[in-house]
């Protein structure tokens, strides 16, 4: 019972990484967190929708929630070996000998039987005590990769939720894209009309209406790259909510409602909520464990044994007391000579623990750096934001003023063509901004931890 008590290997303890109090691209808050389902703040039932059947049909969490059973199944494997084996053994046989063989020293008219019957029944009892702790060590072990496992799928969910959320940004952003070009293009062919109408009236030469179909034509061009890259976001949208792309359709429609507010709280915070800092300290702690394991395997390995039962050559009296059978023992493993197995084990075990703690901590910072690059993307595009707006507002007016010298005569039409074409550059990028904006909220989201309570 005293040696029962012993536990070999180091007990764990989490290193001291607080992650530091304040941000770089922002003011730190304390108590910020965002609800499980970040993506509501959107006010976007569509997004809501997508995002909530990804959760529950998307095959990459299929897998991963398998991955969470296997896991807690064998911990259970583990802790029987805590526990006594109790197995019941029968067995029954019918033999015959030769009989030359049975009456070659026999006496000559010596009667022998050469036939034999045997009947065996038995409990057997075994049992291992844990003398080192190695079991317990195997229990801590694998009750810790069960949790990174649980990690993982919280972290996984987040993940989905998160890409859903860029892909369908990415989408409505091209949606925005489709409608300016659309309208920009039935625009430039009604120009391409006036001015094709005016050549063959006589009263401009070829050359302005030569510039408005090049200009038609590139508008067309954007469209329908605009189109292909739809169609590849719609596509993945479709596998994240585990459909064929072809059953799977999103209608067209723009970028729409005020950005939420998102704040990222104090890194302490960040990372107690990140399920993969969360994972990755499971998988610490479990590497930990099995320096244990692997200590256990220099000492004794005691084991006790007993079985009882009945044994007969009779099957009428098999369950005759007189035929009891009874067995005890005890026995010891001590290893001498390896070749030096378990040391190598051992070393390896360390070396396992060193790697998941540079795990761990990589992890902490790669945790924090994505916090800051979405704080530092949100501040850079909330001013690109600005710029693209007053950009917008001085292109339209240079493209009215430059319309009106080209009627007065005062300038070429490709001034005009220039002025329209900046127009439309500015407000293709303005809607990219929009849409990156709304990825950036939703990387940000991810990168805090999302809220999510693991549930």
């Amino acid at each position: 019972m005293v040696l029962g008590s012993c536990m070999l290997g180091p007990d764990f303890k989490l290193p001291d990484a607080s992650g530091g109090t304040h941000w770089k691209e922002t003011r730190a808050t304390s108590g910020t967190r965002l609800p499980d389902t970040w993506w509501r703040l959107f006010n976007d039932p569509e997004l809501t929708r997508l995002v909530d059947r990804a959760l529950s049909a998307n095959n990459d969490l299929a897998a991963a929630k398998a991955r969470v059973e296997t896991a807690r199944a064998l911990v259970g494997v583990d802790r029987a070996r805590m526990f006594p084996t109790l197995n019941l053994n029968g067995s029954a046989g019918i033999s015959r000998v030769s009989e030359g063989t049975a009456t070659r020293n026999m006496p000559p008219g010596f009667a022998i039987d050469l036939e034999s019957q045997r009947y065996r029944g038995t409990f057997d009892l075994a049992y291992d005590p844990d003398l080192w702790g190695r079991n317990k060590r195997l229990i801590e072990a694998s009750s810790a990769q069960a949790a990174a496992s649980e990690a993982l799928l919280d972290s996984q969910r987040l993940g989905v939720a998160t890409e859903v959320a860029r892909q369908y940004f990415l989408l409505r952003g091209l949606d925005s894209q489709q409608i300016v070009l659309t309208e920009t293009i039935q625009s430039r062919q009604n120009t391409l009309n006036l001015q094709q109408s005016k050549t063959d009236a006589g009263i401009i030469d070829g050359l302005s209406s030569s510039q408005a179909r090049t200009e038609l034509e590139l508008a067309r061009n954007d469209l329908a790259a605009v189109e292909r890259q739809r169609g590849a976001a719609e596509h993945a949208l479709a596998v994240l909510c585990g459909t064929q792309p072809s059953n799977f359709s999103v209608s067209n429609r723009a970028l729409t409602g005020v950005l939420p507010v998102i704040r990222a709280g104090l890194p302490a915070e960040v990372l107690n909520r990140r399920p993969d800092v969360r994972a990755a300290e499971q998988n610490l702690r479990a590497a930990n464990a099995r320096i244990g394991v692997a200590e256990a395997a220099f000492y004794p390995n005691f084991s006790l044994s007993t079985g009882a039962g009945f044994e007969s050559i009779d099957v009428k009296s098999f369950l005759n007391w007189e035929n009891r059978v009874l067995a005890l023992g005890a026995g010891v493993a001590a290893p001498i000579f390896d070749g030096g197995t378990n040391k190598a084990n051992y070393q390896a075990s360390i070396s396992r623990r060193d790697e998941a703690l540079a795990n761990y901590r990589n992890t902490l910072l790669v945790a924090l750096r994505e916090v800051e690059d979405a704080l530092v993307d949100l501040k850079g595009l909330a001013t690109s934001r600005i710029a693209l707006d007053h950009a917008l507002s001085s292109s339209r007016e240079t493209q009215h003023l430059s319309q009106e010298r080209y009627d007065k005569g005062l300038s070429s039409y490709l001034e005009v063509v220039d002025a329209d074409r900046t127009v439309l550059r500015v407000q293709l990028v303005l809607d990219q901004v929009d849409a990156q904006q709304r990825i950036t909220l939703a990387a940000l989201a991810k990168a805090i931890g999302g809220g999510w309570s693991g549930k």
